[in-house]
């Protein structure tokens, strides 16, 4: 079992280091207006978040998780969701919150505010809550500490009444990304894992780049997929630290990322989400034309965004490293192609093209990018394919492509040098030739000379061999991934909220993670993991709305409505 802790008034964090001495599984939620300091607790500076607005999940380790959530209570709080064990309130506790500390209570869940007035005590009260004050404090004329238990439902609320937590094997299918770093969180969590991969090896596919980027979004509004790309790209810099760090667990660099602008309006709207949003600078400045052209050592008139803890990766390389933390927990099954699944009793047969019985379990995981629409369960989510066609440059090559000391992009990308090579690109083309062509290697050495110019940048066109790497990215219209219970299409009817919509028990996805897949990865399976095992999700009730696979059906009917 694991012991969850709402606390609004976390200060230096005393009593989540109390929580964590008390031994068990922890998860402690703490919402704070600023990024307060790190307790001292050995492993947590090195993992404490930067000041950036949202939810901040801190994995300590496989016993102890940190949820910190920066930001206005009155507006966190309704985005909780959570089956609380005890709640610790500030002073400034306001009557409205009690619905909601209701709502994510526990039967039998405690609270404590301290200098409580009586209008919240009245208002807990009311909400089901049974308040003992501290009558020495009322006496001497003092707001007065309450505890209080939560004795107010006669019957289990909503979240209690969601499914018990399924035995703990699961199968997943793809080894890419998202199946990689599924397989890492469940192994985590005590899961005995079957991988089933079509491959001799893990990232065949999309992931089998040379080179991923790693960097967040940013907008003027923090518009959803900023937010959520804030989260992900944070928490990922957070799991690659603790499994050692880009570089060191697996090929890749934390180099930076510059961002430059495209025009000089461009540049205006890139200073001005800056000016909106002041953010520390480790997560993202600006570096003005002068700056930008010494880092690139070539002439750029705007400057753009620095992004000082992004980088790149190697994909295959952070899979194999996911999957080497896994140890005896994880089976694995490469060289197979999972094509059919059918229910049997409680639980998914996978079957291969002959039919064959590959695996079983009651949770199945689908992460196999674009080819998961050939699974009948999954056929109508409204997913497509992207090719992007990598362009190789070797570093030793005359005329040489630009050694850069880390990564640049505008409309296009260019890495630094990994192992004598240099990986420019992508593009996004919409077909399937899984061929290299020139037509699309001219065209990502036309983005580099934009990017980088020179003349031996330019001569790069015509010197040149054809040479790179094709890949599909899998991805949903909105350009967000799918993280969550599969839709049941052929038993849905009529649909007004996300609730409604059927599921095939025992049957999930982590897809849609178009070029982003790097940062995507870790949040999605976390996600997915927390969801399985009835947890507080790593992100705020909206967000995870956003990504549930589920939503392109309820839109469909609700037109159709």
């Amino acid at each position: 079992m694991t012991r969850v802790v709402l606390d609004t008034e976390f200060g230096r964090g005393e009593r989540f280091v109390a929580a964590c001495a008390q031994g068990g599984r922890l998860h402690y939620i703490a919402i704070a207006a600023a990024l307060p300091p790190p307790p001292d607790l050995a492993g947590l500076r090195a993992l404490w978040p930067l000041d950036v607005p949202g939810y901040h999940r801190v994995i300590l380790n496989d016993a102890v998780t940190l949820d910190l959530l920066i930001g206005a209570v009155d507006v966190l709080l309704p985005q909780i969701s959570a089956r609380v064990d005890a709640f610790h309130l500030s002073p400034d506790a306001a009557p409205a919150w009690a619905r909601t500390l209701a709502r994510l209570a526990q039967q039998g869940a405690t609270l404590h505010a301290r200098a409580a007035d009586e209008a919240l005590v009245w208002a807990l009260t009311a909400a089901g809550f049974v308040c003992r004050i501290d009558a020495g404090a009322a006496a001497a004329g003092a707001a007065p500490d309450i505890a209080a238990v939560f004795r107010g439902r006669k019957a289990p609320h909503a979240a209690a009444c969601a499914p018990a937590a399924p035995s703990r094997r699961a199968v997943i299918i793809g080894a890419g990304l998202a199946g990689s770093a599924a397989a890492q969180r469940l192994c985590a969590r005590g899961w005995e894992v079957t991988l089933i991969e079509r491959h001799a090896q893990p990232a065949q596919e999309a992931s089998g780049n040379l080179a991923g980027i790693f960097m967040p979004l940013l907008s003027k509004d923090d518009n959803i997929p900023t937010r959520l790309s804030r989260a992900a790209y944070l928490f990922a810099l957070r799991e690659w630290r603790r499994m050692g760090g880009a570089g060191q667990a697996f090929t890749g660099a934390g180099c930076g990322v510059l961002q430059l602008a495209r025009d000089a309006r461009h540049a205006k709207v890139q200073q001005d989400v800056l000016a909106q949003w002041d953010y520390p600078t480790d997560y993202a400045r600006w570096a003005d034309a002068q700056e930008a052209s010494t880092l690139i050592g070539a002439p750029t008139p705007h400057g753009g965004w620095l992004f000082a803890q992004g980088g790149w990766a190697r994909p295959s390389s952070l899979c194999e490293a996911m999957l080497a933390t896994c140890g005896d927990k994880l089976h694995r099954v490469f060289h197979t192609e999972a094509l059919d699944l059918r229910r049997v009793d409680d639980a998914w047969q996978v079957h291969g093209a002959d039919g064959a019985l590959i695996a079983q379990a009651p949770t199945v995981i689908l992460a196999s990018g674009a080819s998961a629409n050939q699974i009948a369960q999954a056929a109508e989510l409204p997913l497509f394919k992207l090719r992007g066609q990598v362009t190789h440059l070797p570093a030793d090559a005359d005329p040489a492509p630009p050694l850069l000391p880390l990564v640049v992009c505008r409309e296009a990308y260019v890495t630094p040098p990994a192992d004598g090579m240099v990986c420019a690109g992508a593009t996004y083309d919409n077909d399937d030739d899984p061929a290299l062509r020139d037509s699309s290697q001219q065209e990502n050495l036309a983005r580099l000379a934009e990017i980088i110019p020179g003349d031996d940048v330019a001569a790069l066109a015509h010197t040149a061999p054809l040479a790179g790497r094709v890949g599909f990215r899998c991805a949903a219209p909105d350009r967000l991934p799918l993280a969550g219970a599969l839709p049941d299409y052929a038993n849905a009817g009529r649909l007004e909220f996300l609730p409604d919509v059927p599921r095939h028990p025992g049957l999930h996805c982590l897809l849609g993670y178009a070029s982003r897949g790097l940062i995507w990865a870790p949040l999605m399976a976390e996600l997915l993991v927390c969801q399985l095992e009835q947890l507080p999700p790593p992100l705020e009730s909206s967000l995870v709305d956003a990504l549930d696979p589920g939503r392109f059906l309820l839109k469909q009917r609700r037109r159709a409505q």
